[in-house]
């Protein structure tokens, strides 16, 4: 599947490889789900991204290159450490210039966005960071996108655990309830792809 649909630049590669060799390398996002992302991202033309967890840079770069000129992706994240090798990358694929990298807890960053008046002014949102924090990412991203604007939501199948009724550590339990909230949620049109480990999408009426 893979051989056949993804088109892997060496840069990303190596990225991924990076990544790969890392302690917390199970972090990194699907090359597959990169792709499908960068499509989506392409179809909305979405000019403005948020991301709420970068780790290092994979699905920044992969929605960093598929946005038009002029674009700008902000993208939210703790550690040093790890953005540190996503900048490298960035820089040595051209699309540095798109990303903006705040360090900083990521409510913290949506409220500043938020406060500064950007609410309504997105078009893409990507969630992949602490799971217990989910609720709140979504609510305040759900209000800096724009009506149309397409959230997604990392890990929400969380290997099967969201499944296993014997599963009830906290994260798996802030998944289930974060689930059963946007099921019944009339202000978005939701789907659930059984790509990486789960991407939820969410869009904004």
């Amino acid at each position: 599947m893979l051989a056949r649909s993804l088109r892997k630049s060496d840069v990303k590669r190596r990225l991924l490889e990076t990544t790969a060799a890392l302690s917390k390398g199970g972090m990194q996002i699907a090359p597959e789900q990169g792709r499908f992302m960068a499509l989506l991202v392409e179809l909305l033309g979405a000019r403005r991204i948020v991301e709420v967890g970068t780790f290092t840079g994979y699905s920044a770069l992969c929605m960093a290159e598929a946005m038009p000129a002029g674009g700008e992706l902000i993208c939210c994240d703790l550690s040093e450490q790890w953005t540190d090798i996503a900048r490298d990358f960035w820089r040595k694929t051209g699309v540095e210039a798109r990303i903006e990298l705040r360090l900083a807890p990521a409510l913290e960053t949506l409220d500043t966005l938020l406060a500064e008046g950007q609410e309504g002014r997105f078009v893409l949102a990507f969630i992949d960071a602490d799971k217990g924090s989910y609720g709140a990412y979504f609510e305040r991203c759900l209000r800096l996108l724009r009506p149309g604007g397409l959230m997604l939501m990392d890990d929400t199948l969380w290997g099967g655990d969201v499944a296993d009724p014997e599963k009830q550590d906290a994260d798996t339990l802030a998944i289930r309830t974060l689930k059963a909230a946007l099921l019944k949620d009339d202000r978005i049109t939701l789907s659930l792809v059984p790509i990486g480990d789960g991407l939820t999408l969410a869009r904004r009426r």
